[in-house]
């Protein structure tokens, strides 16, 4: 795919933001077909676990919630002012899903070896036929393009090690407080950053802060009241957050600080990421 072509989508998707309100970007089926193949090649050509440096700022999800990804730049400055590792599910819930995906695969055609896109659970068709990103596709364009993506995100890598050194111990499988510190013993690790659950402030530390949550959707369908989270890795493999506070007035549910809003469930699933 011609630098020209994926340089004005990135141009495209961006003057879609006129400070007040974000509309649809004017894209062509073609265009965004190419824009799949092109980066299905990328994904096939790195490892599907990644092993990444510091500095990078890491997101949680985003769910088509298109304003809310380009305020992200804007706290963590446009790509290549930052390197980026986005944790899954692009798609699905938000009304913007093929901007925010098509952005996203757009600047990891630009800068292959600074921005990152891992696969979350909606970026698997059982799901994203059921959440909106298929009716989205549908309407806007055609059952074609969404078998497009569908074909791009089965390529896309499952995880990624920040600064990690290697390590021949054994390995364990079972989430839980005990089984993260295992876990990182056994990996020589620090941390776990994962996303996929709603958390009230955007992020929520569990296990003793061995791991942690970030979800990136501010207001997550207009519903819950929670901000959105970026976390950032220095280069001597300090954290930090910012806050993407909620644009939107309160939704219908409230908060409790001990509730921990569970994600979407393979199969059957409410609410959630």
């Amino acid at each position: 795919m011609e630098e020209s072509l994926v340089d004005d989508i990135i141009k495209r998707l961006l003057e879609t933001n006129n400070g007040r309100t974000v509309k649809q970007a004017k894209l062509l089926d073609v265009e965004i077909r190419q824009l799949c193949s092109a980066s299905k090649d990328v994904f096939l050509s790195q490892p599907n676990l990644l092993e990444l440096e510091a500095p990078i700022k890491i997101c949680g999800d985003v769910h088509g919630q298109f304003p809310d990804l380009l305020r992200l730049f804007e706290y963590g400055g446009y790509p290549p002012a930052a390197n980026y590792l986005f944790l899954g599910d692009y798609v699905d819930r938000g009304k913007q899903s093929i901007e925010t995906i098509c952005l996203l695969l757009a600047y990891k055609l630009k800068y292959k070896l600074n921005f990152f896109l891992l696969r979350g659970n909606h970026e698997c068709a059982s799901i994203n036929r059921v959440y909106g990103f298929y009716d989205e596709c549908k309407r806007r364009y055609n059952v074609r393009l969404w078998k497009s993506f569908t074909d791009c995100f089965n390529c896309l890598p499952v995880a990624a090690l920040i600064d990690w050194g290697e390590n021949d111990r054994g390995v364990s499988y079972t989430f839980g407080p005990d089984k993260v510190a295992e876990f990182l013993q056994t990996h020589d690790l620090d941390l776990v950053c994962r996303a996929h659950q709603v958390v009230e402030d955007g992020y929520e530390f569990f296990a003793k802060r061995q791991l942690v949550t970030i979800f990136s959707a501010p207001n997550y369908c207009g519903e819950f009241d929670n901000a959105g989270a970026m976390m950032s890795v220095d280069d001597s493999l300090t954290c930090s957050f910012q806050i993407l506070k909620s644009t939107e007035k309160k939704g219908k549910f409230g908060y409790n600080n001990n509730v921990h809003r569970p994600g979407t469930p393979p199969h059957k699933g409410g609410k959630g990421g």
